[in-house]
């Protein structure tokens, strides 16, 4: 049965599991729904005001929503490899956009048999083509290229995995919503005259009319993730299955996918299991990507796992605890995707510290920069910015970046106000660089020396 943007659901007869249900494994099942660079700060449930993300918002008053979940790198294949792994870019080896990961590591797909779980994965298959790490079972239905024009899905095929399964199952339904070019849904929905653009966009007629695309594709995937809630009600396994949704990093927009700020590495996390899990509930804990990993087994019952870098926070999301951890840590390096800019971060819960390891020369990104690109949005920012003082300030604050930045998040959540050079928080910078040095060197990250041309 397929489904498109202006259809959630169509379903059919509930499935009928017989005898084989007194045969199943009734220890509780996994589906983790992960998007592909999404601004979190659009879901209704975080404060989004253009569009009423219905089914994301449901299992926020279902379960739990943290506000400070972090991707250590805001592109796809490290930062899912990193959520597989439990592992930081730098000793998972995918430290560059594309770039394979160690041969060595376990993954997610390793240490979940062991708990008795079958582990699968549908839509996008980031990162692929490494069979001995990631040894996913592929189940059909969502669409797989996350560049894809048009996106159908169906939820036939994890409807007959989830059915079928006499094993509790961990199951990843990977979206390749709003991923540009955003080509899907029904921009008509929104008016691009009302539309409210992040503060840290320039405001032109151009870029209003694109986000209403961008827009489209995000009532997609929440369209999807309403699918994914109705199939696990069909099958009869909602509330036996702990439900998480995740955000991964942010929007292809200027300051957004590929950088160290907060409108990149900022990610949704929402977690729905009502036997342990309390509604509408929010946690301010700092939580990162290769958390997860640890969490899910966890919540399995499988063996704690050594020498990884996650830490479960399944007590987080029980209530049992408030805190998690102190720093929330970032890594950027810009080869393939342009030329080498590597950027460390470092964070807790009011302040930011951006060291930008090259800055004497500009940044650049190939894909969002491109004059030819499709959504021409980098052009747009240039054209305002010739007769808008505030747009030149976006365009110079992109690409023209000091050694070091820092910022309070409280004040200025969207960081364009840069606090480095003032003298009140010189100690705390300093402190800041001493806590990033030490973890760049547990990492074994050699900084600048890292981003260089793949081998």
């Amino acid at each position: 049965m397929k489904h498109n943007f202006f259809s959630a659901a169509l379903l059919s007869i509930p499935f009928v599991a017989g005898t084989a249900i007194s045969q199943q494994d009734e220890r509780p099942n996994i589906i983790v729904v992960i998007a592909d660079d999404l601004g979190t700060n659009e879901l209704s449930c975080y404060g989004g005001q253009n569009l009423q993300t219905t089914n994301i918002d449901r299992l926020a008053k279902e379960g739990i929503l943290l506000t400070n979940n972090y991707a250590s790198t805001a592109m796809s294949v490290p930062v899912r490899a990193s959520m597989y792994t439990g592992l930081y870019p730098a000793r998972h080896g995918s430290y560059q956009n594309h770039k394979k990961t160690n041969t060595d590591v376990k993954s997610i797909t390793h240490y979940m048999p062991l708990a008795g779980y079958r582990i699968a994965r549908t839509g996008k298959d980031h990162p692929g083509g490494q069979p001995q790490v990631y040894n996913f079972e592929k189940i059909p239905g969502f669409t797989v290229g996350c560049t894809a024009l048009k996106a159908p899905y169906t939820t036939d095929g994890i409807e007959k995995f989830m059915s079928n399964s006499k094993d509790p199952f961990c199951l990843f339904v990977c979206s390749i919503h709003p991923h540009a070019p955003w080509s899907w849904g029904n921009p008509s929905e929104f008016d691009p005259d009302k539309v409210v653009l992040p503060p840290n966009c320039v405001d032109n007629k151009q870029i209003r009319e694109l986000f209403c695309h961008y827009l489209a594709e995000i009532r997609a995937l929440d369209n999807e993730v309403g699918s994914v809630y109705a199939a696990l009600e069909k099958v009869g396994k909602l509330d036996n299955t702990l439900f998480i949704f995740l955000g991964e990093q942010g929007p292809r927009l200027p300051f957004g996918k590929w950088t160290a700020y907060r409108y990149g590495q900022h990610s949704a996390f929402i977690a729905r299991y009502p036997q342990k899990i309390k509604a509408g509930t929010t946690s301010d804990a700092i939580v990162q990507y290769e958390d997860i990993m640890p969490t899910l087994l966890e919540f399995a019952g499988g063996e704690k796992i050594k020498d990884i870098d996650g830490i479960s926070c399944l007590p987080v999301l029980f209530g049992k605890k408030k805190e998690h951890r102190q720093w929330a840590y970032g890594i950027h390096n810009n080869i393939p995707e342009g030329r080498a800019y590597p950027i460390r971060s470092i964070q807790d819960k009011r302040y930011k510290l951006i060291m930008n390891l090259k800055s004497e020369v500009d940044y650049h990104e190939k894909h969002l920069m491109d004059p030819n690109a499709k959504e021409k949005v980098w052009d747009s920012f240039l054209q305002t910015a010739e007769t808008d003082e505030f747009a030149l300030f976006l365009v110079n604050h992109y690409t023209k970046r000091p050694a070091i930045e820092f910022y309070d998040l409280k004040k200025d959540p969207w960081e364009l106000n840069n606090l480095a050079g003032e003298k009140k928080y010189f100690k705390r910078i300093q402190n800041m660089k001493a806590e990033l040095f030490k973890w760049m060197e547990q990492q074994g990250d050699t900084g600048a020396d890292m981003d260089i041309p793949q081998k």
